[in-house]
């Protein structure tokens, strides 16, 4: 066999598989949108569940997964932020640079049981958090970091040497060389990859099952006092998320019209992850053209 010939094989065995996994995926999606649109009203993502009853709602575990996003990102991003910042501008090549690194990667690789089962007995047991929206941000921060922390050093890993050492010329010090001209330019890589990050931590349901618990208080949305047990903002109350209420309902559910709310919640779930990830891919677009002046 010749080297053409060769070459068009490979392109067409590489083609073949690249089409088998873009058509598995339209099929799962088009499955999950088919079984599930039909079933999405504005009364059942604003209504409450019923147990028994036909007819409930997704309503609370749509705040709630929303309200835990919000949650977890605003302890992830700071620390993942700052950990990534660290890592690619300050610490220096070593043993234990690498070590770090090597953890970081092997955090990044636990299954998210594994994170649950650590969340329950460290946040819910041995810090006396209980099964709260709080130990599920706290666990899913624990999943979440490494990824955001990688994100964070490849972003500023690749913005070009020649402008750090410039503005290090011009007398700016490390720190404003990093917030003045390096993170703006690492930005939209960041953004795009905290968008990502978030849509993952939307999906997730093993790491909340043992730390935001499988119920959620009847909760009154009239009641804005955050130290409320029953207000929706209240931080350290059980609080049942999407993907779990999915979990629960097909496992358990008693409801004469269980399937058809599974199918709805699981299109919704699939719905505001492809957002998520489409948003994230149109924002990091938006914000290269807005911080390199390119069209």
């Amino acid at each position: 066999m010749n080297a053409k010939t060769a070459d068009k094989v490979a392109t067409v065995v590489i083609c073949l598989f690249a089409g088998i996994i873009v058509l598995v995926l339209l099929g799962l999606l088009g499955f999950i949108l088919f079984r599930g649109l039909s079933h999405i009203s504005w009364d059942f993502l604003t209504s409450a569940p019923e147990t028994i009853k036909a007819g409930g709602g997704i309503g609370p575990q749509l705040f709630n997964s929303l309200f835990l996003l919000v949650l977890t990102m605003l302890i992830t991003i700071p620390l993942g932020l700052g950990a990534g910042i660290y890592m690619s501008q300050y610490a220096k090549p070593g043993k234990v640079t690498n070590s770090i690194r090597l953890v970081v990667e092997v955090l990044s690789s636990f299954p998210s049981i594994v994170v649950g089962l650590f969340g329950l007995l460290v946040f819910v047991n041995i810090m006396g958090i209980g099964f709260s929206l709080f130990s599920g941000a706290l666990a899913l921060t624990v999943f979440n970091l490494p990824l955001m922390v990688r994100i964070t050093e490849q972003a500023m890993a690749g913005v070009p040497r020649e402008q750090k050492e410039a503005s290090l010329a011009l007398g700016l010090s490390r720190w404003k060389t990093i917030t003045s001209v390096m993170l703006p330019i690492a930005m939209p890589a960041i953004i795009t990859g905290t968008i990502l990050a978030a849509g993952r931590v939307f999906g997730e349901a093993a790491a909340l099952l043992f730390t935001a618990g499988m119920s959620s208080p009847r909760l009154d949305f009239t009641d804005w006092n955050p130290l409320s047990p029953f207000s929706p903002l209240n931080p350290f109350r059980p609080a049942e998320t999407l993907a779990v209420h999915i979990w629960k309902i097909n496992s358990e559910g008693l409801a004469p019209d269980a399937g058809e709310i599974a199918a709805g919640a699981s299109a919704v779930l699939v719905l505001t992850v492809l957002l998520f990830n489409f948003g994230a891919r149109w924002f990091g677009r938006f914000m290269h053209r807005k911080f390199t002046a390119t069209r």
